[in-house]
């Protein structure tokens, strides 16, 4: 007996919107499996990996700290996803805002001008932007694929940090380690709680947020942006501008990646140094599908990554577990969102093989 996928007529839209807590339940589950595969307790694991890394202010503000990259990154590349327009390669905009804005810091490092941020902040956009205007000029005159041009240049990125903190940018006071000088108060955003590392850049995430909200909820470009992601012919009847869709896919992911990779240099990193970002670029693409492309789901589907990235250092700390457990709740948790997608627009039919 074999099993073929039928479309569904109707697709429940109810399952739709609880699918991203079955995803989490069931990684959850498999993860009670790993941890005692791995000869661990699975509540003492548990503990260590959901409890125990936001058991205190310290902790809640590394949550926050952790959560405003992915939900920034992913609030902008939702607004191309709706569109269909597949920008995967956020992580290099992040690298290519963080260099712009860090070139800003060191040209004027001994400024203690106000407009050094403000310079910074507008810096990191234009970078991302820039990175991102790339694979939109490809695709929009030579048709190529977005996705393979946006991923590649984002080795080509992390290869330019590399050239520069190795070389031309390098701290002369390093001890050759790969990283530029520490910036100046001038350059680093402002903490928000004392006795935590909860800097300013938190507020721009929640400006991002409301901002894409408000263009999601009420603008005509984001309606015909959707319209042309779920029926493209449609669109090109009605006559929307597909080229135009593209730019703002792209340029408003490139915008939010540097603006999160300026944020990380003038934040808890304060220079330029390898690597620069655990992945938030790549796990702002689960953030941006786990939250349904909304701006509220983004936002609390970013604080539970950012606890994955924080319980797998602290299960690495406390029960000596590899650090590879964060990625592989990452990856279960995406497994699981895309597999539940899969039914609710499909079922599994048994077919039987004939006879000979």
């Amino acid at each position: 007996m074999l099993f073929k996928l039928q479309p569904r007529p109707q697709p429940s839209q109810r399952m739709v919107w609880l699918s991203p807590l079955l995803a989490i339940a069931l990684m959850l589950l498999v993860g009670m499996v790993i941890f005692t595969l791995l000869g661990q307790s699975p509540l003492k694991a548990f503990h260590a990996f959901f409890i125990e890394p936001i058991n205190d202010m310290y902790g809640l503000g590394e949550l926050l700290i952790k959560a405003s990259p992915l939900a920034l990154i992913a609030l902008g590349l939702s607004v191309g996803f709706r569109a269909n327009v597949w920008n995967i390669g956020a992580e290099g905009q992040l690298t290519i805002g963080a260099i712009a804005a860090g070139g800003v810091a060191l040209w004027f490092y001994e400024s203690d001008s106000a407009w050094v941020l403000p310079l910074m902040f507008m810096a990191g956009a234009l970078g991302g932007m820039v990175w991102a205007a790339i694979p939109a000029v490809l695709r929009t005159r030579f048709h190529t694929s977005e996705i393979l041009v946006s991923l590649m240049l984002v080795y080509v990125a992390q290869l330019l940090l590399s050239w520069l903190v190795h070389g031309p940018w390098r701290d002369p006071d390093g001890f050759g380690f790969p990283q530029s000088r520490q910036f100046t108060e001038s350059a680093i955003l402002p903490i928000m709680l004392e006795g935590t590392r909860t800097h300013a850049g938190i507020w721009l995430t929640l400006i991002a947020l409301v901002m894409v909200f408000v263009f999601m909820r009420w603008s005509v470009v984001a309606f015909q942006m959707r319209v042309a992601g779920l029926a493209p012919r449609a669109a090109d009847y009605a006559g929307f501008n597909a080229k135009r869709t593209i730019w703002i896919g792209l340029l408003t992911g490139g915008a939010a990646a540097g603006i999160a990779g300026m944020n990380e240099i003038a934040g808890p990193i304060g220079q330029l140094s390898m690597p620069l970002s655990p992945g938030y670029g790549f796990a702002a693409i689960i953030v941006a599908f786990v939250g349904r492309l909304h701006p509220i789901g983004i936002l609390l589907a970013s604080l539970l990554m950012a606890l994955l990235y924080l319980g797998g250092e602290s299960a690495q700390m406390q029960l000596a577990l590899p650090a590879a457990v964060s990625g592989v709740f990452q990856g279960l948790l995406l497994f699981f969102l895309l597999a539940t997608d899969v039914l609710i627009h499909f079922r599994l039919t048994p077919t039987w093989r004939s006879k000979a």
